[in-house]
Order: structure tokens, then sequence, then C-alpha cells
């Protein structure tokens, strides 16, 4: 790990919280100031979050005996969250969520994210986390790093009253709307998103696993509300048992024309198309509200399916999520494939010279797997961004620059690691 003179890595502590604010500030420009920020949970785990200290002329002190004081800033950071239980094509397995990369911009050019991601890499093999997982402020940028694009997502905003298929049983579901608090709604709103994923087999439908990330979500600071309410709830029930919700704002405005407010929809999660429908239903209905405007939801997302007119909606499809294979024999074992599989691949990883070579994967439809290195000629040669984007099953390894080196070697690889389900990941920050 080569740094410039005088940078070193160092183990952030609670201690310097104020200086991690700053740089994340530098790096993410905000309206809020340090003590808005500081005011709010922190959602890191400090074990895992490292800096780039830098040692500077300090000029806030005079010189002594000619020599010209030192100083140390922190000048780069970065992050991981731990999943334990992250959610790929037919399994789970440890992932890292890398998350607050930040270079102060003062302090670009000069290797620091270079060697701030080769730790993150050397961390992730040494805690057998065969995955690393992010949403990508820059895609450029980790594409360098060995990161395919896996998932993306839909934004949709939805007229008032859109036409909606008819759903059975829709109409056996209650309706309760509330103000959100994590007193009142966090255990329902875990157990409703877990069991929308574990319905779905959605790969990358990650919870919030730390105690971190869980009061980082249900914080409701006013500086960051925009001038709108604070956060409500609407949460569908069928018998008593909670099976939908949407936190949400609703954001008014009033013009010479009438009301023309919309609902500002923060998450949503249903355990089926039914609840689904009694949610979107109702949201799409609220009073004096012209329009629903979503967060980020999974390009095959109920809703997509229940719209009669999507086209309405004005769809806006990104980027999600971002794989990057750390420990290639292990990420490919672990997860599962559609079909009967035993291809040899010739990887290439100019980042992480361990998962070069070639590798027979050998699965079974929907069981076991097992990928082990092997002299054999290779039938399908391809990048491990290549394997990242087709990883969680979305991806097409056909389309993704992947060579086949014998005939429909290419086809048959790419339709075993596809996947029922789009891969969609709801909270990464």
């Amino acid at each position: 790990m080569n740094l410039p003179a005088n940078h070193r890595l160092v183990q952030l502590t609670p201690e310097r919280l104020r200086e991690v604010l700053d740089l994340d500030a530098w790096s993410f420009p905000t309206a809020a100031s340090l003590d808005q920020l500081e005011s709010v949970p922190f959602p890191l785990t400090w074990d895992r979050t490292v800096g780039i200290d830098a040692e500077l002329p300090d000029e806030s002190v005079p010189p002594a005996d000619g020599a010209v004081p030192r100083r140390r800033e922190l000048v780069a950071l970065h992050s991981s969250y731990p999943y334990g239980q992250f959610p790929v094509p037919g399994a789970r397995l440890a992932a890292a969520g890398l998350t607050w990369v930040g270079v102060h911009p003062g302090h670009r050019r000069r290797g620091l994210l270079r060697a701030m991601m080769e730790h993150h890499f050397a961390r992730c093999r040494a805690d057998d986390e065969a995955i690393s997982v992010l949403f990508a402020a820059d895609p450029g940028i980790y594409a360098r790093f060995g990161y395919g694009a896996a998932a993306s997502e839909v934004h949709l905003l939805i007229p008032r009253a859109a036409p909606i298929h008819a759903v059975p049983d829709a109409d056996q579901h209650t309706l309760r709307v509330e103000h959100a608090t994590r007193a009142a709604h966090g255990a329902l709103v875990a157990d409703v998103h877990r069991r929308a994923g574990e319905a779905s087999g959605r790969p990358g439908w990650v919870g919030r696993e730390t105690p971190e990330q869980e009061a980082t979500f249900w914080a409701d600071p006013e500086f960051e509300r925009g001038g709108a309410e604070d956060l409500r709830i609407v949460v569908v029930e069928r018998d008593g048992d909670p099976r939908g919700y949407a936190l949400l704002r609703r954001e008014f405005a009033w013009p010479g024309t009438g009301p023309d407010g919309t609902v500002a929809l923060r998450e949503v999660a249903a355990v089926d198309i039914a609840a689904a429908h009694a949610l979107w239903g109702s949201l799409t209905t609220m009073d004096l509200m012209e329009r629903v405007r979503t967060p980020r939801l999974a390009t095959d997302d109920f809703v997509t399916r229940l719209l009669v007119n999507p086209r309405k909606a004005d769809p806006h499809v990104v980027d999600n999520l971002w794989v990057r294979l750390v420990d290639v024999p292990a990420a490919l074992s672990r997860r599962r494939y559609a079909t009967d599989l035993d291809i040899v691949l010739a990887v290439t990883d100019h980042h992480l010279p361990q998962n070069a070579g070639h590798w027979r994967l050998r699965a079974r439809a929907f069981g076991e797997a097992t990928c082990t290195r092997t002299d054999d000629p290779a039938d399908v040669g391809v990048d491990v961004a290549n394997l990242g984007a087709a990883y969680l099953g979305s991806a097409s390894l056909a389309t993704t620059g992947a060579q086949e080196h014998t005939p429909n070697s290419l086809a048959r690889t790419a339709t075993a690691f596809r996947w029922p389900v789009e891969a969609f990941c709801s909270w990464l920050w």
C-alpha cells in the first residue's frame, strides 16, 4: 500500500467525530452545520471506520528554533457496514457495504483513494466477506476498482388516483395512518421489511443490521425536512397482521388553481401484491395531494405491475447496487444458480491477483455449487467487474463484455446466473 510521505492510515474513534463529519461535508456538500450533523445519530460502526492523516505545517503556531510546527489533519476516510446476512441468489453470505468514502478536495490525485480501497479489500478477505457492495456517487470511480453495476432502481411520480389493476383480496386489508416513531413502529417496520424480502427472495434486500443504522434511519431532525412535516406512516393490515407500510411526508402547496400537494415517500414495503394494492390505493388518494413521489424501487416492484398506465408515472431508471467479488471462489460457490452448470471461467482481476486465473464452477439447479482452481482450458473469459455485474442475477453475463471460448458456453453460463427476481437494495448509505 503506497501512501504519500507524511500520510498514514489511522483507525478512527468517537473522539474524532467532529473531524469525520467535517471531512464528509467536504466530500459531500451539505447546508447543515457541524453542530446539526453532530446532533443526529452517527450511522457507522467505529471499528470499521478508517481514515488517512496527513502531517501538515501548522500556521497557527509560531515557529520555534527555526522549525515549522506540524499538525496532523484528517484528509480521507472510508467505512463499511457489516452485512452478515446479505441476500444473494438463493442464499445469504457475509458482505461489506462500503460507504462514506471521501477525500478532501485539497488532497485529491495523490493515491489516497487507491490506498483506502486496497485496505478495504484486505479487510474483506480477512473477515471472510466474499463481496463488497455500494451505492456509487460516481460510477466511473468504482468501475476502475472492479465493481460492476448489479442492480437498477426506478423512481416514479404517480398522478393522483392513477388507475391500478384489481387484485384478489386487496379489500380484506385495513389501514391506519399515524405519526411515525421508532418506539411505536420500529419493530413493525423491521419485521415487514424482512418478510417482504424473504417473500420475494430478492437479492440485495438488506435490513438495517446494526444499532447505528437503525438509529440513523429513524432520526427525523427538522433541519433535514426541507420545511416539510415530520415523518408519517401508513400501515396496511389483514386480520391484525401488518403486511405493508409506507413512510412519508406530505409536501403541501396551494397555487391559484387549488391544492397541489405531493406525497414524498421515504420507504415502502409490502409482503404480497394484495397488501401492495391496498397500500398504493391509499397513497394515491390522499386529500389535497396531487401526486406520489417514490423513493428508489426495484424495477419489478409491485407498483410497476399494478399501474394500468405506468408511463403516466414518468419512470426514471438509474443504477442501484454495485458489487465487487473480493473472493471469487467463495462468492461463486455460496450463491445458487438457475440451471445446472459445469464451466471454466478465466477471470481477470487487476487489483486482487488471488482472484485471477481459471476457475471451474459446478452447480446444480437451485442447489449447492463449488468453485475450484483448475488448469483446464477456459470456456468463458470474464473480468471481475463483469462477474460483479452479473452476480445478483439481474444483469446478463452475455451483455457485460464476457468472452466466449467454447460454443454456447456464454449462453449457458448467463442463463444459470440469472435469477427470477430483480436484485435491489433499498437502504445502504
